[in-house]
């Protein structure tokens, strides 16, 4: 019987599958690379907002405490974003022609609120409430980074289920008392864990079920 395939057939047939088989896995690699990479999660990409407010100059050089604008972090789901009246209390004073400012000096000519964009935001079957985390000792630059570095504001966290999961899993090193929450860079000499397993017990936090599916997604 003739011989239908040449004899270096099998060698291509080989290299064919060899090649198509690192293919997969190198484009598998890409995936799970760019998965975890900050273009995926836009941890440090700054967001366009409506006015280029600088975090820097308000809450680093002026020292102003964040619940100045976000008013409702520890009583409510949502932190709150200042509407146009927070911001006119200080600009109707100062700065008060400054270019930058117009869209300000609009909304409140206009009465319509400033849009302002999400910086951090977590997907629609996320709950997440701020006043639980809030009152049991969780510090804003925790989860948004130390902002009053920030001259935009970007995202300081990835905040993927896996970096919430970290903190879920063992939240005592993690929390500090409640009058340091809004307290950029703070340290203490203590222990760390020492600290925060007191505040477990203070604020009588449950570990056993942090990690429930329920917890985070209802």
């Amino acid at each position: 019987m003739p011989q239908i395939f040449p004899r270096s057939a099998d060698m291509w047939l080989r290299l064919a599958l060899l090649i198509l088989f690192g293919g997969l896995v190198g484009l598998l690699i890409v995936v799970m690379v760019l998965d975890r990479s900050d273009y995926i999660s836009r941890k440090g990409w700054v967001v366009r907002q409506p006015v280029p407010f600088s975090h820097e100059h308000h809450a680093g050089a002026l020292k102003i405490d964040c619940r100045y604008c976000h008013d409702s972090v520890e009583t409510s789901a949502v932190a709150g974003l200042p509407p146009t009246e927070t911001c006119m209390s200080c600009h109707s004073q100062i700065w008060t022609g400054a270019e930058m400012l117009a869209p300000v000096r609009q909304s409140l000519a206009e009465d319509k609120p400033l849009r302002w964009n999400r910086v951090a935001e977590l997907p629609d079957y996320v709950y997440f409430q701020h006043d639980v985390h809030v009152n049991a000792g969780v510090g804003c630059e925790t989860c948004h980074g130390q902002v009053d570095t920030m001259p935009l504001m970007y995202r300081g966290e990835a905040f993927t289920m896996s970096w919430c999961l970290d903190c879920h899993q063992d939240p005592a090193p993690r929390l500090r008392p409640r009058e340091a929450i809004t307290a950029m860079g703070w340290s203490t000499e203590l222990d760390r864990r020492e600290v925060g397993q007191q505040l477990v017990k203070a604020h009588h936090i449950d570990t056993r079920h942090l990690t429930h599916c329920y917890t985070c997604h209802r």
